[in-house]
């Protein structure tokens, strides 16, 4: 399937990049490896190693990988990178020299630290462990850290708004008593990450946020788990089963194996404000909850639930936030300002300056001259 999905890409593109996980030097897990070398080998792609000095050991990182790479692998390699430099590059010139002599790998750039770099999307959730704190936090936001949080980049654009205080709640640490509005991200296991709330006790912290007159927002997976009743009858997920959900919404969920992927638009039920986002979850959700939908589609369908009080809201369509409108219109609903930027503007003004950072320390065309064409 890997392989499959490679091809498909490489007959519809230029050019495709291969991100790498984890580290082509983790040798014990060689032998079924289908994320660095073990790729690489197989669909004949030209390997450039990228080193993190910001993480310390820069010199090691590379050197010990050329030491532990066996003969084969280490051929793939056409060169590397040295990511993440803080200071005068001058000072670093002996050591990508040391580099080049002990691996024989040609270098191909020292990037210095790009600090606007932090307002892109983050690429995993090693990323969220840290509350982020913008601007003066007149409104709070939590986000339970579930095991398998899935589409965190739902939350990306909060991060623009000077007046929100965006916080990642760890296991272990309850939610915050001041959060205005706690939402249940998306899930790669939702019928395990319900099960992992309880269990870290934040449904209590929930129940009493709701009964002190707190808002909460379910997105995907997470406005399946404020239902009262999940089931996955065909083992989806796991071993086949049900199991309770925190039963603040009168809806219930039974997971299918067919996937909903598409992209949708419309407006919010209540306010008419329009939205454009999409849909990618497994399951059906319905009950009584659903006679007050949260969104309209320009299709005729509706989407999610809202509580009779109006505080507790959910959807399964991703990227609300990404929209300029929905975001406005959602900070409002708890007594906040958006800041007026647009978050599509912002990212491609980001995306155009990393550009040109690293059109500056890089040598592109020797770099895009190391790819094979097919």
């Amino acid at each position: 399937a890997v392989l499959d999905s490679f091809r498909h890409l490489a007959e519809a593109a230029d050019l495709v990049l291969v991100e790498g996980a984890g580290s082509a030097a983790e040798i014990n897990l060689r032998r079924n490896d289908i994320a660095n070398m073990g790729f690489a080998r197989t669909a004949d792609v030209p390997v450039v190693l990228i080193g993190d000095i910001e993480r310390g050991g820069v010199i090691a990182q590379i050197v010990g990988t050329r030491a532990v790479l066996d003969g084969a692998d280490a051929a793939m390699i056409v060169g590397f990178l040295v990511n993440r430099f803080r200071g005068d590059a001058a000072l670093f010139a002996e050591g990508m020299d040391l580099i080049e002599r002990r691996s024989g790998w040609p270098a191909l750039g020292l990037l210095p630290h790009f600090a606007r770099a932090s307002r892109l999307p983050a690429e995993d959730a090693v990323a969220l462990q840290k509350p982020l704190v913008p601007g003066d936090g007149r409104v709070t936001i939590a986000v339970p850290l579930l095991p398998h949080i899935a589409n965190f980049d739902d939350f990306d654009p909060l991060k623009l708004e000077d007046g929100v205080r965006l916080v990642f709640v760890p296991r272990g640490e309850p939610l915050p008593r001041q959060a205005d509005l706690v939402i249940l991200p998306g899930s790669k296991a939702t019928m395990a990450d319900v099960t992992e709330f309880r269990r870290q006790g934040w449904d209590i912290d929930l129940a009493a946020h709701v009964r002190q007159g707190g808002r909460v927002l379910g997105i995907c997976a997470g406005y399946q788990m404020l239902g009262r009743r999940l089931a996955d009858p065909a083992g989806i997920e796991g071993p086949p089963g049900t199991c309770d959900g925190l039963a603040l919404l009168d809806v219930e969920t039974e997971l299918t194996a067919d996937k909903t992927l598409r992209v949708v638009a419309g407006t919010s039920v209540a306010d008419g404000v329009p939205f454009a986002g999409y849909e990618m979850h497994v399951g059906e959700t319905s009950g009584p909850g659903c006679k007050r939908p949260l969104l309209a589609f320009e299709d005729g369908r509706v989407d999610g639930a809202v509580s009779a009080d109006g505080r507790i809201r959910a959807t399964h369509v991703h990227g609300l936030f990404s929209d300029d409108r929905q975001r406005s219109a959602w900070l409002a609903w708890l007594g906040a300002s958006a800041s007026g930027r647009s978050y599509e503007a912002e990212m491609d003004a980001v995306l155009d300056e990393l550009a040109a950072h690293l059109v500056q320390h890089i040598d592109l065309d020797r770099l895009l001259s190391l790819s094979r064409p097919r």
